[in-house]
């Protein structure tokens, strides 16, 4: 491991601890799988509304807006190292956002509440099939079956996705 890769490591480890530790443990935090989130302007803006604390995670430095709780957390290039530090640093009652089933998954592990960018929850009802059809559509792509289409973005899925969002902030903070 040279100096770079080092200080790389060194930085998330006291990030995570910051997260963990230093913060307001009562307040929601959100985390965004954030490199394809089509929904990071609307999470920024509900989130500044609800003073709540954001962690916009990414491969990439990602300009998701601004706010006093908003964390731009930039993870190495190694394959699944944001949904690894979204996995290792959320907690029970949070939230995480990702269109990512794996990554739902050990979230809802953690019993965190998940939340697809088109507004879909995630939970432990519906969270196997999605698995089991994941699989599914990846075997049916690597055999030439289907082609990796996936359908644009509508409003209708930004509008459900905010709804989504505020029902389940509302939810958290009646409990």
């Amino acid at each position: 491991m040279n100096d770079e890769e080092h200080m790389e490591k060194l930085y998330h480890l006291l990030l995570a601890r910051s997260v963990n530790l230093g913060h307001n443990k009562d307040m929601i935090k959100i985390f965004v799988d954030g490199d394809a989130c089509p929904v990071k302007e609307e999470i920024v803006r509900v989130a500044n509304r609800y003073a709540l604390e954001v962690f916009m995670v990414s491969n990439s430095g990602l300009r998701a807006g601004v706010g006093p709780n908003l964390h731009s957390i930039v993870v190495s290039d190694g394959f699944d190292a944001a949904d690894d530090w979204i996995a290792e640093n959320i907690s029970a009652d949070d939230i995480a956002i990702t269109a990512d089933i794996k990554l739902a998954a050990r979230c809802l592990a953690k019993k965190a509440n998940v939340i697809g960018p088109n507004g879909k929850p995630f939970n432990a009802g519906n969270i196997g099939a999605s698995l089991a059809m994941r699989e599914l559509n990846s075997y049916l792509r690597e055999a030439g079956e289907i082609k990796g289409f996936n359908p644009s973005f509508s409003k209708q899925d930004r509008s459900q996705f905010l709804q989504s969002l505020d029902n389940v902030i509302q939810k958290l903070r009646r409990v």
